[in-house]
């Protein structure tokens, strides 16, 4: 490397200015050429150089964002009129056209163009331009198999890392995602953590594009589906804040400790509304908060996860489930396996919980309607995932297998009802396709070594985004064949759903029958009557599903009175009874020839040992005639089994 100084001076430290003139030229030194040099060299003959005739330029590369082209059709109505004419002004329209046709030129160019114009229209009459030639035959669908690739990795730039707790897409296409940063494990944030969460680049997996600066680590960060610079973010402390990318990286404004939830703001969902500033939040307080982010002071409107709406009793939720098109209406995911039917605007507090379905033994993490039959919603907790019918509370119409690795996170794709998405704490990402088979998932993938603690599918269902215990968060693009409907897939998962949902009533009215029957039986009234009613037999004829329901009950019966017989061994009970009856005769026998050996050999002289033998003879006499008593052959013979 060359080292080079520059030396500075001011122009008057130069001295007077030089004054350059036109002269003749001068000749100070001649040195002639040396011919002895010429040895040193060989002399090139001939001499090519090549010569372009065009500019030299350099060559540069621009990273710009990726814009896609479609072809569409204009309903063209009105012609091009100049910029001072409003073409839906009547008089306008009018004086210009008067303008135009009193031109000299006009009526010739419409002569000239005429002909060219009607030559085009016969044309257009002869030949249909827009024929389809392979209307009728049908496109060959390749089955490729079910696959994901990884498209781009975002690691969490600090050196303590935290868990990627929520993701959010950009709502204006696949270009940017929102993550949130939390250490979720309890007192074990040291000092030196950072508090910050970011907005990445889809494009740029090396820099964020934004960082998030809020008071308490965000557990939640959501878009605002009408405005996508408006973000909403639920915090660690309890309190919810939002920010306008337009205005910085601080809260634009933050509800106040007091006003808001006492646990983690684990979920927070926007409001369909006209405004757009309507959302609510959740939390393991077993709070339901309302909020208008124009004024943030109070919320708008509270409830407790609760049938009598005691906040002591109140049951904490991890996970909201929000449906535009039923905007009163709401689910809550609790911390005791349970999800919650609300609805707001009930006429009584006592009628906001509408409903609660039980079926998961630890915290339900992840809940979501799919987007295709709202009446069917997915449920992720403990081991399990769980489709679930509105119409059937008591237990789940399907279910996945039972996992060794517990499940964190699960969504629905956006265009295919048939197939959902689980992550679990071994790292891995399954997807279920349901019309494919049931028992196990379609495709597993290892996505990392780490727990996967979040999941969210892109729009168009092409790209899904995983966030781990690590902070990275890696961006997957899934084949075809997972995010393109089937032709008849709609109606494959109605009848699923349908058929599923009869099942689950057919044994939901068996087990009540059931319970029926059991109470009426421990309340000692005869069977099939309670309480003055006629029995059953007698009131009501039995349909074909109470045929079905009364078959199964006696096939049942059956097979628990064959269980009990064999439960009994095979034995003849008198052979039993009259071999046991002979060991012990023989025994006593036994007993009384050697008390009498005994009292033989005793002496006269011991008279109180000798009336001790004769009342331990007269008791063994005395046993030996109760054994004789009770001899088998008295008994009735025991019937073999």
């Amino acid at each position: 490397m060359e080292i080079v100084y520059v030396y500075t001076k001011k122009r008057s430290d130069f001295g007077r200015q030089c004054n350059f003139s036109d002269r003749a030229a001068e000749l100070h030194v001649d040195i002639p050429p040396d011919d002895n040099a010429l040895e040193d060299f060989i002399e090139r003959d001939p001499v090519d150089i090549g010569i372009q005739c065009v500019q030299e330029m350099s060559e540069h590369d621009a990273n710009t964002e990726r814009f896609e082209t479609t072809i569409r059709g204009i309903n063209h109505t009105e012609g091009g009129w100049p910029k001072d004419v409003n073409p839906n002004e009547l008089e306008q329209v009018t004086r210009y056209r008067k303008k135009v046709e009193k031109d000299e030129g006009y009526i010739s160019a419409v002569l000239h163009l005429g002909n060219a114009m009607e030559h085009c229209i016969k044309q257009n009459n002869a030949i249909d331009i827009y024929e389809e030639y392979f209307e009728n035959i049908e496109s060959e669908t390749i089955d490729e198999a079910a696959a994901a690739k990884t498209i781009n990795v975002f690691r969490d730039p600090n050196d303590i890392k935290r868990t990627a707790t929520h993701i959010s897409w950009y709502p204006d296409g696949p270009r940017k995602l929102a993550v949130a940063y939390c250490n979720l494990v309890f007192q074990s944030t040291s000092p030196e953590t950072s508090m910050d969460s970011y907005i990445w680049d889809v494009e740029n997996p090396n820099k964020p594009e934004m960082t998030i600066k809020p008071v308490s680590p965000l557990t939640c960060l959501e878009y605002n589906p009408k405005d996508s610079h408006i973000l909403l973010g639920g915090c660690y402390n309890g309190q919810i804040a939002y920010w306008d990318t337009r205005k910085g990286s601080q809260p634009v404004e933050l509800t106040p400790i007091e006003q808001s939830h006492r646990d983690p703001a684990y979920k927070t969902v926007w409001i369909q509304s006209k405004t757009g500033t309507e959302c609510f939040s959740t939390s393991t307080d077993g709070q339901v908060l309302w909020w208008d982010i124009r004024k943030m002071g109070e919320p708008t409107d509270k409830m407790y996860l609760d049938k009598k709406q005691e906040f002591h009793n109140a049951q904490g939720a991890y996970c909201l489930e929000y449906e535009p098109t039923m905007p009163t209406k709401f689910m809550a995911g609790t911390e005791q396996g349970n999800i919650i039917s609300c609805n707001r605007k009930a006429k009584t507090p006592m009628d906001k919980i509408a409903a609660v379905f039980t079926g998961h033994i630890g915290p339900v993490y992840a809940l979501q309607r799919n987007p295709q039959f709202t009446k069917n919603f997915l449920s992720v907790g403990d081991w399990c995932a769980r489709i679930w019918s509105e119409d059937i509370r008591e237990s789940s119409i399907m279910w996945s297998k039972q996992y060794s690795s517990y499940l964190t996170d699960g969504c629905w794709s956006p265009i295919r009802p048939a197939v959902f998405f689980i992550t679990k704490m071994d790292g891995t990402l399954d997807v279920w396709d349901i019309i494919f088979k049931q028992n196990n998932p379609t495709l597993s993938l290892q996505v990392c070594d780490v727990p996967l603690y979040s999941l969210r599918v892109q729009e168009s269902g092409k790209l899904i985004a995983t966030g781990s215990q690590d902070g990275t968060t890696t961006l997957l693009e899934l084949s075809e064949g997972l995010y393109t409907m089937g032709r008849n897939e709609k109606n494959l998962v109605t009848n699923m759903f349908e058929r599923e949902t009869r099942r689950e009533k057919i044994l939901d009215t068996r087990h009540k029958e059931i319970r029926l029957k059991e109470k009426t039986k421990a309340d000692g009234k005869p069977e099939g009557e309670d309480a003055g009613e006629k029995p059953k037999e007698e009131s009501e004829d039995y349909n074909e599903e109470d045929l079905y329901i009364k078959a199964e009950k006696e096939f049942f019966s059956i097979i628990d009175a064959e269980k009990k017989k064999l439960a009994i061994p095979n034995h003849d009970f008198g052979e039993v009874e009259k071999k046991d009856w002979l060991d012990e005769q023989s025994k006593l026998t036994a007993d009384i020839e050697s008390i009498e050996s005994e009292t033989q050999e005793m002496t006269v002289e011991e008279p109180e040992v000798l009336q001790t033998v004769a009342e331990e003879e007269d008791d063994v006499m005395s046993k030996t005639e109760e054994v004789t008593e009770s001899e088998p052959a008295e008994k009735p013979e025991a019937k073999d089994t």
